[in-house]
């Protein structure tokens, strides 16, 4: 299974790119907000991947974290979500949003994404909601991951991604889980802490989620 590919770009279509290493071309479908994010044709990229393989098809999906990987893991894995459906869901709320979303039970911003009817958003929402949690917490881009033994790689300078900054957030749902707090209230408090500042350190972060978490009235 190739797990991480890094390659010059050959050409760039809508929704996929051609990717060379060592002379093999690698056809990578990705979200538009990867796309977004991608080098110019001509310059090196680096991506995540996820191999589909059907009776009749093979398909790479490329991510340019760990953690949007693991969504689009996740998100195939819910009943009527397919690979394009994922990086719809990905390509218009990013792994920050469809953190935010599932872990609030926003089902109304995941069906924001084409294709995504309100069945299908709710049953999002519903099945990956305890999951959440896991997912919020991991971090790191390709320019960061050590070797993997599945990877297909060349020796070359990796673009830059966008810049991911997911420690805090885990930080904090540490800390949360060892006050005794559930791991869905403590994903809940914490994405709405840091949808309201995306910036604020694991402190802030704290402070703001014990006060989400604190009794009304």
């Amino acid at each position: 299974m190739i797990g991480k590919i890094t390659g010059r770009i050959d050409y760039r279509s809508t929704d996929h790119v051609l990717v060379d290493v060592r002379g093999v071309g690698y056809i990578v479908f990705v979200s538009e907000r990867t796309m977004a994010g991608l080098p110019g044709t001509g310059e090196i990229c680096a991506l995540f991947t996820d191999l589909v393989v059907r009776e009749d098809l093979m398909q790479l999906y490329g991510f340019p974290t760990l953690a949007e990987k693991e969504w689009h893991r996740l998100l195939t894995s819910v009943q009527g979500v397919g690979a394009k459906a994922s990086l719809a869901i990905l390509g218009t709320l990013g792994v920050d949003g469809v953190s935010r979303a599932i872990a609030l039970g926003d089902w109304n911003s995941v069906k924001a994404a084409k294709g995504i009817g309100p069945k299908i958003a709710q049953r999002v929402v519903l099945d990956l909601k305890d999951k959440a949690p896991s997912v919020m917490a991991m971090g790191g881009t390709v320019a960061q991951a050590l070797g993997d033994a599945e990877a297909e790689v060349i020796e070359a300078p990796t673009a830059p991604v966008p810049p991911q900054n997911p420690s805090a957030q885990a930080e904090a749902l540490s800390a949360l889980g060892n006050l005794g707090y559930g791991p869905g209230d403590a994903a809940g408090a914490v994405a709405q802490a840091a949808g309201e500042d995306p910036s604020a350190e694991t402190p802030a972060l704290i402070r703001a989620a014990l006060k989400l978490l604190a009794p009304k009235g």
